[in-house]
């Protein structure tokens, strides 16, 4: 989507690009020979001419296309964002989104953000770290996960592979004796890592889940040999120097290396990275109880009680969700946590009298903190370092956030929403590369070109009904469609991190050799074979969750075994699938494909003011930008209709607030499964997926936000003016017998 994610890395693939094509032109001048002098001798139609012309061709072609669709699938999944391990692959040195020091400022404070931003070559650091631990080489022949997974044509991906088999072959060599420990907690650490960075339905989480529970158990009992020793279980005041200061407890280890933690320091941030994974895997429960375990050890540790409070929030625990952000607020005078701040906005957006001084509580902490961010953030300008400068951008944006909600939700007074809201674009826009509007009109220009009426093969894919897909743009009620979906007991709603997805651009790579190297029956048989691979991880990955759920028991409402039969269908809702309709339909031609469709100008309007995760959703903070992405999503949505009518079931937004009983009913019977009445109850169910929409949801249908942007009309003439003629959506909901 934008040049400075993609750019790059399409290169190769236009390299590669060229020498298939001449491959495939020089296959296909052999076919046509061969063709001329079949003419000459019978009648027979040229049919695997055909399918070079019409399908390995385009296929071939759309490697162009492939690496401009995949930097922007990131921007969907974990609202918790990383940066990358360095040599230890420690919480220390891989902390959240923070700014420093706002109050009674510490210079330490910059040396954390210093070694936060660094950016190594990962490949490098690990075989240099590796090789010092023992001194071997790393020849170890350890088995890898082979599945199909990520954008495996990237380097990324495949440095993150090597890496994984390295650590692993580490790991297995540490068992059973004193290097066990701190082997396993770093491969966890980068197995968590690259499901952060590789969005592919959480291939590694439950590696990572296992790995940390192993290190867990011997650091317990190392624990429990100290203490029945009477050896020291923490490092003592004055035995760490803490890069910054004002902390006590274990936060003092927060920023050390695991090599440098004490026991209780190293089991805190183990269970707090474990408790990251089950959120990660929408285990949200599990999560708050590992959060709950380091805490058992340092009640006042701030980085699990902010995600233990990013957890409740999700499960709808606005009072206790409250409480913890409240704490890290007062705890956390450096601000390096400022996580609390966005959470906590959240939280009273959703429930003001969660914490008892409601907003006036967050506002007067903003008030004041904000000129001394400011002015920090000068000075960071000053010193001509970037890592410095994008954390200072981070927490003026989420600050003016904040205020934007609270002026939007508390006061109503539009005026000092719209500054807000137009100062947080700003620093969001003001690290990221502008807007590239030719760029983007040119992937779809692509897209249709080789997506036409004759390229889908006859007979290609899968005839299983299982997956669901829904797709639209962000912002259009896809999650509350996914919800409506999840309340009936056979069907499963897998979140945002979409198996699909992740496997794309292992599907493509599969299917254009197929197309271009076999025959059309090999194409036949390998399509479905990874439209199989894909239905069966969507099982696996439900399997998994389902086991883990079991013991969420004790924070829920009504301590009990939740039980249902298994699934027959998965919603996999991954919204920029709305571009990849063409090969859903190759894999999956009888799969439902549901696109909801909400009133433009509410749609565009609240991907305006939502803050979403760094990546290709940044230009949603731009008028420009915003209107193209829409633009685009527009005139793909009409080439689909086009090239596939009828393939596409629409759903209006609207219809579903406004018309659930009737809606509904239709829905279930489109996915082809009976009628439960409990779907209409979809927001009392207790399941959790995290999402940006997950708190609205909770509260059930509600049609109040409809027209909101009409509140901020007068300040939006020149996004109207840019939207052009696509301010009019004229789409009917197109659900059989609705």
């Amino acid at each position: 989507m934008a040049r400075n994610n993609g750019a790059a890395a399409s290169q190769p693939s236009r390299t590669h690009l060229i020498s298939s094509t001449a491959m495939l032109k020089a296959k296909t001048n052999g076919v046509t020979r061969q063709e001329s002098n079949w003419s000459q001798s019978s009648p027979r139609p040229s049919t695997w001419l055909i399918f070079l012309f019409h399908f390995a061709l385009p296929m071939t072609l759309l490697l162009i296309v492939s690496n401009v669709v995949d930097d922007i699938y990131g921007a969907f999944t974990s609202l918790v964002a990383e940066s990358t391990p360095l040599v230890h692959y420690d919480e220390a040195v891989k902390p959240p989104t923070t700014f420093p020091s706002i109050s009674n400022y510490e210079e330490g404070s910059n040396s954390v953000i210093d070694q936060q931003s660094k950016r190594r070559s990962q490949d490098n650091i690990l075989k240099q770290q590796l090789n010092k631990h023992d001194g071997t080489n790393n020849n170890n022949k350890v088995k890898s996960n082979n599945k199909g997974t990520g954008p495996q044509s990237s380097p990324l991906y495949k440095d993150m592979e090597t890496n994984i088999i390295m650590l692993r072959s580490k790991y297995e060599e540490s068992r059973n004796t004193p290097s066990e420990i701190l082997a396993a907690i770093r491969y966890a650490d980068y197995l968590k890592y690259r499901d952060t960075t590789i969005h592919d339905g959480g291939t590694y989480q439950m590696d990572a889940i296992k790995v940390y529970s192993r290190a867990i158990e011997l650091l317990q009992d190392e624990y429990r040999q100290k203490i029945d020793n009477g050896e020291e279980v923490r490092l003592s005041e004055g035995a760490t120097s803490s890069p910054v200061v004002g902390y006590s407890g274990l936060n003092r280890e927060m920023f050390l290396d695991y090599d440098s933690k004490s026991t209780e320091g190293r089991l805190c941030a183990t269970y707090t990275s474990l408790g990251k994974v089950f959120f990660m895997s929408n285990m949200f429960g599990r999560a708050v109880q590992s959060y709950d375990a380091c805490l058992s050890y340092d009640p006042y540790y701030l980085d699990a009680l902010t995600s233990r409070a990013q957890a409740l929030l999700i499960l709808g625990k606005f009072n206790e969700a409250g409480t913890d952000y409240k704490l890290v607020l007062e705890l956390d005078t450096n601000r390096l946590f400022v996580d609390a701040v966005t959470g906590l906005s959240k939280v009273l957006t959703a429930k003001e009298d969660a914490i008892t001084e409601g907003w006036d509580y967050l506002v007067n902490i903003l008030e004041q903190d904000l000129p001394r961010l400011k002015e920090t953030y000068e000075n960071a300008k000053l010193s001509n370092n970037d890592g410095r400068v994008k954390h200072y951008v981070d927490g003026l944006k989420r600050v003016h956030h904040a205020m934007f909600a609270y002026h939007d939700v508390k006061t109503k007074n539009a005026s000092a929403a719209w500054e807000h809201l137009l100062k947080g674009n700003m620093y969001k826009l003001s690290t990221v590369a502008p807007f590239d509007a030719a760029f983007e009109k040119d992937r779809v220009r692509r897209l249709k070109q080789v997506f036409t009426p004759n390229f889908f093969p006859k007979g290609v894919g899968s005839q299983t009904r299982t997956p669901i897909f829904i797709i639209g743009f962000v912002r259009s009620g896809s999650t509350l469609l996914e919800r409506i979906l999840d309340s009936h007991p056979l069907i499963v709603g897998t979140g945002e991190d979409s198996v699909f997805n992740g496997r794309l651009d292992f599907i493509r790579n599969e299917i254009v050799q197929a197309s271009t190297t076999g025959s059309a029956n090999d194409l036949q048989i390998k399509v479905k074979q990874l439209a199989d691979d894909v239905v069966s991880d969507m099982k696996s990955r439900w399997e998994v969750i389902e086991d883990n759920m079991h013991d969420e028991s004790e924070i829920s409402d009504k301590p009990s075994k939740i039980t249902r039969p298994n699934p027959t269908r998965f919603a996999d809702k991954m919204l920029t699938n709305y571009m990849n309709v063409g090969f859903i339909h190759m894999l999956f031609p009888n799969a439902l494909i549901l696109h909801v469709a909400r009133e433009p100008m509410d749609t565009i309007f609240s991907a305006f003011k939502h803050d979403f995760p760094p990546g290709g959703l940044d230009y949603t903070a731009d008028f420009a930008g915003l209107a193209q992405l829409y633009h685009s999503y527009r005139e793909v949505m009409r080439h689909w209709d086009a090239v596939l009518p009828g393939r596409v079931t629409h759903i209006r937004y609207e219809d579903m607030v406004t018309d659930l009983p009737n809606v509904a009913p239709k829905i279930i019977d489109a996915v082809g499964v009976p009628w439960d009445p409990t779907v209409l109850d979809f927001h009392k169910k207790k399941q959790a997926v995290n999402t940006l929409s997950t708190t609205q949801v909770r509260k059930g249908l509600y049609s109040h936000h409809f027209k909101e942007w009409k509140r901020y009309e007068e300040y939006l003439h020149p996004l109207l003016d840019l939207v052009g003629s696509e301010v009019e959506y004229d789409l009917k909901t197109t659900l059989p017998g609705y």
